[in-house]
C-alpha cells in the first residue's frame, strides 16, 4: 500500500472525528483510522484546546487504505455523503470551526480528485444552490488525539447512527 514509497493516506474533517472514523471504519479497503487535529497553528494539541475553537485545529480522522480495494473517489464520496459540505460552521449539534469541512490532500493527485468531486457535487441538486463551503487545503501536521478518542464508539459499545447507507 505504497505511493511514491508512502503508505496511501487520505486525510478529512466533517464534524466531530468520532462520526467520522466510525463512518470510514466500516468502508472495506480502509486499512487504519486515526481520531486527530490538523489544520492549525497549535503544536500538539490536546483535546480542550481543540474543543475551545482557538488553536485553529479541525477535528480530523487521518485514513491508510488499500487502493486495490477502494479508491479515492470512493472515499471522496463517503466523505460528502456523511455531512453536510454546504454548512462552514461545524456539522450536527457540533459548532465552530473546529468541527468545518476539509479536505486536506496527500498528493497532486488526490487535490485534482477533490476539487473534481466537489465541483460534481456543486453543479448537482443536491444542496440547492447552496455553496460546497469545504476547503480542500494540503495536509499539514496531523496530531492524533488522545486515546480516549480512539474508535471511542467501539469502545462505549454505541455505535454511529445514520440513514446513510454507508452505515448500514
Amino acid at each position: 500500500m505504497e505511493q511514491n514509497g508512502r503508505p496511501h493516506k487520505a486525510t478529512f474533517a466533517a464534524g466531530c472525528f468520532w462520526d467520522v472514523e466510525a463512518a470510514f471504519r466500516k468502508v472495506e479497503g480502509v486499512l487504519e483510522t486515526v481520531a486527530g487535529y490538523t489544520g492549525g497553528s497549535v503544536a500538539n494539541p490536546v483535546y480542550e484546546q481543540v474543543e475551545s475553537g482557538t488553536t485553529g485545529h479541525a477535528e480530523a480522522v487521518g485514513i491508510v487504505y488499500d487502493p486495490s480495494v477502494v479508491s479515492y473517489d470512493q472515499l471522496l464520496d463517503v466523505f460528502w455523503d456523511m455531512h453536510d459540505p454546504a454548512r462552514g460552521d461545524g456539522q450536527g449539534e457540533y459548532s465552530g470551526s473546529q468541527y468545518r469541512s476539509v479536505v486536506f490532500f496527500h498528493s497532486n493527485e488526490q487535490q485534482a480528485a477533490a476539487v473534481k468531486s466537489r465541483d460534481r457535487l456543486a453543479a448537482s441538486e443536491k444542496y440547492r444552490n447552496r455553496p460546497i463551503l469545504t476547503e480542500i487545503i494540503p495536509a499539514p501536521e496531523f496530531w492524533p488525539a488522545e486515546e480516549c478518542h480512539q474508535r471511542f464508539y467501539e469502545k462505549c459499545s454505541q455505535g454511529y447512527c445514520t440513514s446513510h447507507k454507508i452505515w448500514e
